[in-house]
């Protein structure tokens, strides 16, 4: 197993963001890319979120919705959640189903991405890549 470092031991990594469409948000990473969805919150001081697990709650995402609005426009197309999968059968099976969900691939900002990759926008245009290497 992987450790932190001696000077920094972190027991979590979450990566959070605002979101006004929560329900399309889960169906995306969940049904689509079929993440697991770890846990969920509801009316804290007018927030409700759901936390999304990279496979577990060790590193996950969280994406919450507020009463009076969170829009959250992402700030460029190259910023980017990249998914390193060295099985391209599931990439295939991945990009299918979030077509198939109204998500089709798109043109990366980086042609880089797209030599080994899939580009698809999230409901919110933040974009993913599927990645067809073992990563770093």
């Amino acid at each position: 197993m992987k450790r932190w470092t001696q000077t920094l031991h972190i027991a979590q990594f979450r990566i959070a963001r605002p979101t006004d469409k929560l329900d399309q948000i889960e169906q995306f990473y969940c049904e689509g890319l079929g993440l697991t969805k770890i846990g969920e919150f509801k009316g804290h001081r007018g927030y409700t979120g759901i936390m999304i697990g990279l496979p577990d709650s060790t590193y996950h995402l969280e994406f919450t919705e507020h009463v009076d609005g969170s829009p959250c426009l992402a700030p460029t197309n190259d910023n980017l959640l990249v998914f390193y999968m060295p099985d391209n059968s599931q990439i295939q099976a991945v990009q299918s189903r979030l077509a198939n969900m109204g998500y089709p691939e798109i043109p990366p900002e980086n042609p880089y991405w797209e030599e080994n990759g899939v580009t698809i926008a999230d409901p919110d245009g933040w974009r993913i890549v599927l990645m067809n290497t073992e990563g770093i």
